[in-house]
């Protein structure tokens, strides 16, 4: 991306966010990307870097693992194998196992399930593969358990010489321990015993005794109250001690010439795995930067377009939260109708940081960060940037603050085009308002006719009624509580705002008089204007207020519709439930009726065939049969009963209707003699006990006719 002037990035407060991203780094490799973060203008390349810090972002708030915990900075190591004839150490060799070790993690961690679930991070990995041969050829030759030491094993001459290095050392601890022991019987050993000097072991000795020891002196101590003499009995096995140890050396040294020479053919290998692991940091960063920001990932389309919704400048986010204090986000839609945004307004009330954020977020998206946008907001590509803000006086070129504006302006006009963006704060500030509100706008007329998009400040009246008739310009105005005088950092689109000069001035307590003489000297119509200004600013924020309070009573009544419609539901569902539990039961006890049956008919089968009077096995069978036919009958006079009467019980009294048990025939009581009553059944009076009558009535011919 062209960025004009130089000093944009820094106005943006784009080095900021850097440093923020750098902060989260671990690898050198992730904090020279930060720090050199390139603005792309490529599609590809920035919906790549979107998604990739989107999707690790996924993995950090669903807590899952990714393992590129290793932080690896293999720069002067990876350098050193490429180099004909160096040598690496043991340590240096483990470094570049673990290297291998981190890369097969993640080759292992990207199945063919994850593979398909995060698609753009495994392109990080795309163009490579994993060599096993790498970690096999290291530990063959380094100890990873001893720090890493050569193996004993690394070569036969290292086996001999350290089994040799072995001996003479416990022979040496021999002889040494009784010559010690000696002096210490004799009262010639200091306090200290021992000691090493210049690689052989040495007795202490009062020096008073020195020259009673036969042997090699190697020093005094500070004091020249001790001697360090070496025994005349452990020079030769001092020598050849020290003589071993320079044979491991030397070999030691071949062996890892070896392996680094083994190695150097994997050198390009392994600097595409340090390149890949540090991408990864780079990547871990970015989203943990948009976790600190709340970024997300905003629609991307490769044309000039910004649709931000619920928008934040993320460094004041983040200096607001620190503080405990809320940031009030911001909407913006510039497209190919609306280009260019005009917001008028008070001072202090958000203007400039309205633009900036627009601005800041644009650099952010290009460049592959996620961004603290609403994830419907919509950003477009735009190849080169302007910005304008602030006093760019020059005293090194001799120019003023307007002169300096001029210029600038002029470079926008010739260089703007339908891929520029560009931000100017107070535009025709720094000359008289009449003259300076006109160049003010033909600079406008111009860059609308260059069909760039862009944000302007200001707080001349003519370019608000400029905006509000030229196609392809937009109000907007900054929000502000005339009651109490305090801006609400609230971007309005649609209007011009007014800049509250009378209103701000009676709240600081100025003197009314002067106040009034003021609006005096005010052109009339300016001064009706502005004060219609403020009132419709006012009207419509009240008009906010209660648009507000319409919504929240239509989702209060949408979620107590939702509630009895879920009521309704659930109590219907109990209902039906209940249903197919009565009709459960009648089954159940049905099943359960035609399983005693068999197992009657059956006892019977079995009774036919072993008795030999026939005769009473058929009355069972008849009495059975006759009895289930009986009962049956009785089921059809129950169901034909309870279709037309009630049972109420009760006492019995005359002209009650009765229902006798037995037969469930209903009658009319006539008479009551005692325990017995006469029922009249139709045309016949029968007498029946009272104890197998029930009182019963008529249901209600709604009842009936359902």
């Amino acid at each position: 991306m062209k960025i004009f002037p130089e000093s944009a990035l820094v106005q943006l407060e784009f080095n900021k966010v850097k440093h923020l991203l750098a902060e989260h780094c671990n690898t050198d490799f992730a904090r020279s990307r930060a720090e050199d973060l390139r603005i792309h203008t490529r599609r590809d390349f920035i919906e790549l870097e979107l998604r990739q810090s989107h999707e690790y972002k996924l993995l950090l708030s669903n807590g899952q693992y990714f393992p590129n915990d290793n932080t690896l900075n293999l720069a002067r190591e990876l350098k050193l194998l490429g180099i004909p004839g160096a040598v690496l150490s043991g340590e240096q060799f483990l470094q570049i196992r673990r290297l291998a070790e981190g890369m097969d993690s993640i080759f292992r961690w990207f199945d063919p399930e994850r593979r398909t679930a995060y698609p753009a991070l495994s392109r990080v990995i795309e163009h490579t593969h994993y060599e096993k041969a790498i970690v096999k050829a290291i530990d063959e030759i380094i100890d990873e358990s001893a720090g890493g030491t050569v193996r004993d094993n690394a070569s036969t001459d290292l086996a001999d010489i350290r089994l040799s290095l072995y001996r003479k050392r416990n022979e040496l601890r021999r002889v040494f321990d009784r010559i010690l022991s000696k002096l210490g019987k004799a009262g010639y050993v200091a306090d200290i015993e021992e000691s090493f000097l210049n690689g052989r072991r040495v007795v202490a000795i009062f020096a008073e005794h020195k020259r009673q020891v036969k042997g090699i002196l190697h020093g005094e101590s500070d004091t020249r109250r001790t001697s360090f003499v070496e025994p005349e009995e452990t020079i030769q096995l001092n020598n050849e001690v020290f003589s071993l140890e320079h044979a491991e050396s030397k070999e030691v040294n071949r062996i890892l010439r070896e392996l680094t020479a083994r190695l150097s053919s994997h050198a390009p290998l392994l600097q595409v795995w340090h390149d890949i692991l540090g991408e990864f940091d780079f990547i871990r960063a970015k989203a943990r930067l948009a976790g600190d920001m709340n970024g997300n990932f905003p629609l991307l389309v490769d044309k000039s377009h910004v649709v931000l919704r619920q928008a934040y400048h993320p460094l004041l986010l983040l200096y607001n939260r620190k503080n405990n204090k809320p940031t009030i986000p911001t909407n913006i839609n510039l497209n190919e109708k609306e280009r260019l945004l005009v917001i008028s307004g008070p001072n202090a009330g958000g203007k400039t940081v309205t633009l900036k954020t627009v601005g800041l977020l644009q650099l952010m998206l290009q460049s592959g960060l996620l961004v603290p946008v609403h994830p419907d907001s919509e950003m477009g590509i735009f190849k080169q940037l302007m910005i304008h803000i602030g006093d760019t006086q020059s005293l090194e070129f001799e120019l003023s603050t307007y002169s300096s504006h001029l210029k600038n302006m002029k470079y926008f006009m010739e260089n703007a085009n339908g891929r520029t963006l560009f931000f100017i704060d107070e535009l025709g500030s720094g000359s008289d308002p009449n003259l300076g509100g006109a160049f003010a706008e033909v600079i406008l007329e111009e860059l609308v006719r260059k069909h760039s998009f862009g944000i302007v400040t200001t707080h001349y009246l003519n370019l608000k009624v400029m905006a509000g008739k030229t196609p392809g310009i937009v109000n907007g105005a900054m929000a502000f509580d005339e009651a109490n005088l305090l801006p609400l950092y609230k971007l309005i689109i649609g209007k011009p705002g007014s800049s509250y000069t009378f209103s701000i001035a009676e709240r600081i307590g100025l003197d009314p008089r002067l106040i009034q003489r003021a609006r005096n000297l005010v052109d009339e119509d300016h001064f009706r204007l502005d004060k219609l200004l403020n009132a419709t600013e006012q009207d419509l924020a009240a008009l906010e207020k209660r648009e507000k309070d319409l919504n929240r009573l239509l989702k209060e009544n949408e979620k107590l519709k939702k509630e009895m419609e879920a009521l309704i539901h659930r109590e219907r569902h109990e209902q039906q439930v209940e249903l197919l539990k009565h009709q459960n039961k009648i089954t159940e006890e049905r099943i359960a009726y035609l399983k005693e049956m068999e197992r009657k008919l059956r006892q019977i089968i079995f009774d036919w065939r072993k008795t030999d009077d026939k005769n009473e096995v058929i009355k069972q069978m008849q009495a059975l049969l006759f009895k289930q036919k009986e009962k049956q009958v009785n089921e059809k006079v129950r169901k034909k009963f309870d279709a037309r009467y009630t049972e109420i019980g009760g006492s019995i009294e005359l002209g009650n209707k009765v229902m006798m048990k037995k037969n469930h025939q209903v009658g009319t009581v006539k008479d009551i003699r005692g325990k017995k009553a006469v029922v009249q059944l139709g045309l016949i009076p029968i007498t029946v006990d009272l104890a197998d009558l029930t009182v019963v009535q008529d249901k209600p011919q709604e009842a009936l006719d359902s």
